[in-house]
């Protein structure tokens, strides 16, 4: 007996020493709730996405999952106060491609690592730009569209959801490639500036496919190009921007990206049952509907393969961020 208390005492101590939580060890769940920590305002597409994993990953685990909204600074308010949170399976955190790798260059001080701070745990899906004009503007191509920006002052007008967006650093990514000066209008939100683009006051803009595509199919906007690596289903005439044939323009990609991660630190069996309870949830018809309803393009990756993908994410937008000198608001 006094030799099975000692043992006892030696493995609690040894997964203490170690940082695992005794419920790691195997019993993990119980029926404490898990909070699914969304770091925006709720009615965005993180915030929607949360609630409907929640939903479906909570009986999936026994237990329940609520979703708590910290928005603040492009995501990094919520993400701060996530990273701090126990390692025990039990925070789950929405995070985004602001949030996980363009914060920690655009913003002074974010309280948190993007990437020693978490863990990764599913890739829920990517969302690209695409460059549009409006329907009366004389460019017809991305090769019009460069070449008429550095044939007038200070280069084309391009507008965007306000600085440090995905609208934003798709533009400046193409001025960083190739070589050509624009002009960044920002605006508070995608709304207001895509109507000046269908009215012709401001040049172009890069806006996810969500926004723009029904003006495109109404004929308002032109279609220049898409961000991603390979054309889109839904606007198959559209070529990609690495399909136009500038030079530097070869490797360029753009995507938006929603992800789930969990505080560094948390067990790996933990990790590797949420990756596979989400998956099975991603997986289903009726999710991967959803998604494309939001113009997301689903993804599957591994834990480590979501890990790479991140890292490259943060040393690119590292590189734009620095060489067009951005400045958050």
């Amino acid at each position: 007996m006094q030799r099975r208390i000692l043992i006892s005492g030696l493995l609690a101590a040894s997964a203490a020493a170690f940082g695992l939580p005794a419920l790691a060890q195997g019993s993990w769940p119980t029926g404490k709730t898990i909070t699914y920590m969304v770091p925006f305002p709720a009615g965005g597409t993180t915030d929607v996405l949360g609630r409907l994993i929640g939903a479906k990953l909570g009986p999936a685990l026994g237990t329940t999952v609520v979703v708590d909204n910290k928005g603040g600074a492009g995501g990094s308010v919520g993400s701060e106060v996530a990273s701090r949170a126990a390692p025990d399976g039990y925070t789950l955190l929405g995070g985004t491609v602001s949030s996980h790798a363009i914060n920690v260059s655009l913003y002074p001080k974010i309280g948190y690592d993007p990437i020693k701070s978490f863990s990764p745990v599913t890739l829920i899906g990517t969302n690209p730009t695409v460059l549009v004009v409006p329907a009366s503007s004389p460019y017809k191509t991305l090769k019009d569209v460069v070449e008429g920006s550095k044939a007038k002052a200070g280069g084309l007008s391009s507008a965007s959801a306000g600085i440090g967006t995905s609208q934003h650093l798709s533009l400046e990514l193409l001025a960083y490639k190739s070589g050509v000066k624009f002009n960044h209008v920002p605006y508070k939100g995608s709304g207001p500036a895509i109507q000046d683009v269908i009215g012709g006051q401001v040049d172009m803009m890069f806006d996810t496919t969500v926004v723009a595509a029904p003006h495109i199919q109404s004929g308002k906007l032109r279609a220049i190009a898409v961000t991603s690596p390979q054309r889109l289903a839904s606007l198959p005439d559209v070529p990609t921007v690495a399909e136009s044939g500038i030079k530097g323009l070869e490797d360029y990609s753009v995507l938006s990206w929603q992800a789930v991660f969990v505080p560094a630190g948390t067990p790996a069996p933990i990790v590797d049952r949420l990756h596979g309870e989400i998956r099975k949830i991603l997986a289903e018809p009726e999710m991967q509907d959803k998604l494309r309803a939001f113009g997301m393009q689903p993804a599957d990756m591994s834990t480590a393969q979501i890990a790479a993908f991140q890292k490259a994410e943060v040393e690119k937008w590292a590189q734009v961020i620095k060489a067009a000198n951005i400045k958050a608001e």
